[in-house]
């Protein structure tokens, strides 16, 4: 299947990034590669470009589209939250940028049987990385009636994560839930019309919350800053694009955190944590898309873009 992917805060990215031609900058998700090619073309024969994604398609397709620049380009087939051993293997150890564009790509929702989509009966699946065996099955099939309300209610925000947590037991009780069109009927009934009027599809939150927990797409955001932040060059940058709201607020503290010294109990008479300002924050606030791109890409509403440079 072509792989589509409209890339969400391109220029912005870029701008962010402050690219330097001889320098190393890796793209944590390339999908699509859009951002990766504009990356690519500031970057000289002397600079380097390494690609992560843990989509063999998007490997495959960045693979193409960035044929012309083999001589300063790298690949590697693996989630980001590896990202200091990979590069190690590369013989990397310093690194000038990073931009990671977090959450699920176009290709992957527009691909029916890979289960992303609310929208097209498929598998349970919701894998971004084929080679894992969990999958958004096992989480609907075997979490408990608590943790499925857990990770509805936290990472897809939804007020009826209770209700519907009680409804997927009580359906898997008859048989195994195996595909997305049976889990959308499911939430539909524990949604009571009323709460449906006017808002999402009542499934888009469940979907998403599923979809993080498959994946754990919150619990390596936070080893990721760290790690590249412990191997960025002086004046290199971090650029990271979330999509909702869990994402950007460990984004944001993580920069904070990483911005400031010492995190001892104010009433210490001196410092004993030892700890350093190892990043300045760029964006005090997160630069939005603009309604021009809002426009031509619905997909990017939600998005926020946070900048970080290293001291």
């Amino acid at each position: 299947m072509e792989f589509h992917h409209v890339s969400v805060l391109l220029n912005e990215c870029i701008d962010g990034l402050n690219i330097k031609p001889d320098g190393v900058y890796v793209d944590c998700t390339m999908g699509g590669a859009g951002h990766s090619i504009e990356i690519v073309k500031k970057l000289s024969s002397e600079g380097l470009f390494i690609g992560f994604d843990q989509d063999i398609n998007a490997i495959n397709t960045a693979k193409e589209r960035l044929s012309e620049y083999s001589d300063r380009v790298k690949f590697v087939h693996s989630n980001f939250e590896n990202i200091k051993s990979e590069l190690e293997k590369l013989g990397i150890t310093k690194i000038d940028g990073v931009l990671a564009d977090l959450g699920v790509s176009s290709h992957q929702l527009d691909e029916a049987d890979r289960g992303f989509s609310y929208m097209q009966d498929a598998p349970l699946d919701m894998r971004m990385d084929v080679r894992s065996e969990f999958s958004a099955y096992d989480v609907v099939n075997n979490y408990s009636e608590d943790e499925l309300n857990r990770i509805i209610k936290d990472y897809g925000e939804e007020n009826w994560s209770r209700r519907i947590a009680k409804f997927i037991v009580e359906a898997r009780e008859e048989s195994p839930i195996q595909n997305t069109g049976e889990l959308v009927d499911i939430i539909k009934k524990a949604i009571p019309k009323k709460a449906r009027i006017d808002g999402p599809h009542p499934a888009k939150r469940t979907f998403q919350a599923i979809r993080i927990e498959v994946n754990n797409e919150l619990g390596v955001i936070t080893s990721l800053i760290r790690d590249v932040a412990s191997i960025m060059n002086k004046g290199g940058r971090i650029c990271i694009i979330t999509f909702h709201s869990l994402e950007d607020r460990i984004v944001k503290n993580e920069f904070k955190y990483l911005a400031i010294d010492c995190i001892c109990p104010p009433e210490l008479p001196m410092c004993q944590c030892d700890k350093e300002k190892e990043v300045k924050v760029i964006t005090r606030k997160p630069i939005l898309p603009s309604d021009e791109e809002v426009e031509v890409n619905p997909r990017s509403r939600s998005a926020k873009l946070r900048v970080a440079e290293k001291i």
